[in-house]
């Protein structure tokens, strides 16, 4: 637009057509606010306006919102006599719906003339952008002519507002669907989580894309159903010729990531890299976060150092992947790295320093770190961030600086601040802070057995066996119970999930195979198997 701005200085009288070539310019660059001034260069320079200048303007308007210099602009249109241009009133239509005036927007369409498909469109599009799909199913209702945007954006509307009956019933009506509109409907089923439903319009599709796969996957990952996102993808590719798309990959690795499952995200990351995404930065970034979460932080850095673009995703992943691995001072220093890249932190970065920080126990370069997040960078802190420095703290022994810190924040703690404190507290035996963290922790969440099982933990470790056998009580009474211990394994190219003495799982073969063989690493290791104070085998 540079460029094309110093030509257009240059010509000496401009035509309508020049000038319109400069609004689609700048409109379709998102440059609005330039599309304003132009316009207004242009009335002083008393050029007349086309029906084609008019809806760049009036889109502009629209887009950034100026509701006020849309209504002028309105005047204008009425004054030149393109009022009943089917184009202009559309776009009007669009720039009073998107700026909240509704009833403007109505008014507009009730006064053109010749009102086609896309003005019906357009009207109903507006009052279902404000949730008001009663009047636009009215208006559906009434329309003369339908096309299939015309459906698929009522259908829209109510998947949209979580009304999947109504949704269901009008794509049901629908002629002619198209494979939008079974998307739409399907992404709507999984969004709310029926995927019961789902999966039998899924099976009842004529045919598939890759946003119909996505549909699926990302209903399941959305809803933590990471078994079911790895199931899907393996039908995907065994089912059908559609091929994944980064989308597809990402939401794979991140379940790869909540799972463990390091095998199948080795195999994404060969998929990727023959597949044309060893480029896709949005890959490159799951591929570093499943690395780090499965424990195989090298793995993550040798991606990160592949990657010949990188975000801001990028450097929080490798910073966060570093500091959950306890390697602070590469964290730290991957953080100035970052700095020198001339990119910004954000909140979750200084979340990834703060860690690194609490790892390393540097107590004072923490607390510089928090206060350049909010000099320097104008972050407020948010209750994670209190919660590291409350970590910090905590696990330098300074038990008593934390609780003071909890005190004097400005937000209330949450159940993971007091969680870190009692944690610490554990470490360095204090009871009496302990009993009053477990105090918060019980108003906070009153039927987590964690925290009354490591406050029984604390008392055993002290000798303080007669509180132990109070709280077992304490347990009993309030209804809660230890849950056994659940585990999750790769068997045989799958994750398999598991519970503490459970002898009727369907492949407890191939589970006591790799458990026996993990058994022996951790006894090489000087590891031996015993029980915890609730007589639990560990």
């Amino acid at each position: 637009m540079g460029y094309a701005c110093q030509v257009f200085d240059r010509i000496p009288h401009p035509n309508v057509f020049l000038w319109n070539a400069m609004f689609k310019g700048y409109s379709e660059n998102g440059l609005h606010n330039e599309v304003l001034v132009l316009f207004d260069e242009m009335k002083k320079r008393d050029v007349r306006p086309n029906a084609f200048t008019f809806p760049f303007i009036l889109k502009s308007c629209g887009k950034i919102p100026a509701l006020r210099e849309g209504e002028e602009v309105h005047c204008f249109v009425v004054k030149s006599g393109f009022e009943a241009n089917a184009f202009v009133g559309t776009t009007l239509i669009d720039m009073y719906s998107g700026g909240g005036a509704i009833g403007s927007a109505h008014k507009v369409f009730d006064e053109m003339p010749g009102r086609n498909v896309v003005a019906w469109t357009a009207i109903v599009s507006g009052y279902i952008s404000l949730n008001s799909l009663g009047s636009a199913r009215s208006l559906f209702d009434q329309a003369p002519e339908r096309d299939i945007v015309l459906w698929n954006i009522m259908v829209s509307g109510y998947v949209a507002s979580g009304d999947m009956v109504s949704a269901r019933g009008i794509f049901d009506e629908m002629p002619g669907k198209d494979i939008m509109a079974w998307n739409t409907v399907l992404n709507g089923y999984a969004s709310s989580g029926d995927f019961k439903a789902g999966e039998r319009l899924f099976g009842e599709m004529p045919e598939r894309n890759v946003f119909s796969w996505n549909g699926l996957i990302g209903g399941y990952a959305r809803h933590g159903r990471f078994f079911e996102v790895l199931g899907a993808f393996k039908r995907m590719l065994k089912e059908s010729d559609v091929l994944p798309n980064d989308a597809t990959l990402v939401t794979v690795l991140s379940a790869c990531a909540r799972l463990g499952s390091l095998d199948l995200g080795k195999w994404v990351h060969v998929y990727s890299k023959s597949n044309g995404f060893k480029e896709n930065v949005y890959v490159g970034n799951a591929l570093i976060d499943m690395y780090a979460k499965c424990g195989s932080i090298e793995s993550a850095i040798d991606v990160f150092n592949d990657m010949n673009f990188r975000d801001l995703i990028t450097w929080n992943s490798v910073i966060g992947g570093l500091a959950m691995h306890g390697r602070g001072t590469d964290a730290l220093n991957a953080f100035d790295w970052m700095k020198k890249d001339g990119q910004t932190p954000d909140g979750i970065t200084f979340i990834s320093v703060l860690c690194a920080c609490t790892h390393m126990g540097l107590v004072k370069d923490g607390f510089n770190y928090f206060q350049s997040m909010i000099d320097h960078y104008s972050i407020v802190p948010q209750i994670e961030h209190y919660g590291c420095m409350v970590d910090l703290l905590g696990r330098a022994g300074l038990l008593f600086e934390a609780v003071d810190f909890v005190r004097k924040m400005p937000i209330e703690a949450d159940c993971v601040i007091w969680s870190a404190l009692l944690g610490a507290c554990r470490i360095y035996k204090n009871v009496r802070l302990a009993e009053l963290a477990v105090q918060e922790l019980i108003r906070l969440e009153p039927t987590n057995v964690a925290n009354y099982v490591v406050l029984s933990n604390l008392y055993g470790s002290v000798g303080m066996w007669e509180d132990v056998a109070r709280l077992k009580l304490v347990m009993k009474e309030v209804g809660v119970r230890k849950l056994p211990g659940c585990s999750l394994i790769e068997v045989n190219d799958g994750v398999v999930e598991f519970y503490s003495s459970d002898k009727s799982h369907s492949q407890i073969e191939e589970i006591y195979w790799v458990l026996n063989g993990l058994t022996d690493v951790l006894k090489s290791a000087g590891y031996e198997p015993g029980l915890d104070e609730f007589g639990e085998g560990t």
